[in-house]
């Protein structure tokens, strides 16, 4: 598979989430992947991904995720993105991350793992040094 074929597969993909329907998750994904979400829930195997993926769109809607730019390295890809939701009770989502895939020979994943940013960035030294931490301690690690 070469990278044009990748990445018009991870486009798919990406437009499976947008318009909240399944347009071949079992041929995407082999049947023994394994993807893991930025904040932890890790689903073994196509059917379970296809089954979180046929759940959540029962319960909310990806509004925006736009590919930023790819990266390739033999059987792996990395995609830059910026994502976007609302959940039907109302809360919204919205953070930058980037996706770590592994293909195997017959062109599907075997591997997605997200990486996650949350896009409210701030500088922790704007006030001078650690003047964030001493302005609110629940920040302190």
């Amino acid at each position: 598979m070469n990278r044009q074929e990748k990445e018009k597969a991870l486009r798919r993909w990406f437009a499976m989430w947008l318009k909240g329907k399944d347009l071949g998750i079992s041929r995407l994904f082999a049947p023994q992947a394994v993807y893991t979400e930025s904040w932890g829930p890790q689903y073994r195997g196509a059917d379970k991904i296809k089954h979180w993926f046929d759940e959540w769109n029962t319960r909310g809607k990806v509004l925006q995720w736009d590919i930023k730019q790819f990266f390739h390295q033999g059987s792996q890809t990395a995609v830059q993105w910026y994502f976007k939701n609302r959940l039907q009770n109302g809360q919204s989502e919205e953070f930058e991350g980037i996706s770590l895939i592994v293909w195997n020979k017959r062109g599907q994943i075997i591997s997605l793992t997200e990486y996650g940013c949350n896009i409210h960035r701030y500088d922790p030294y704007q006030n001078g040094p650690l003047s964030v931490f001493r302005q609110d301690k629940s920040r302190w690690f």
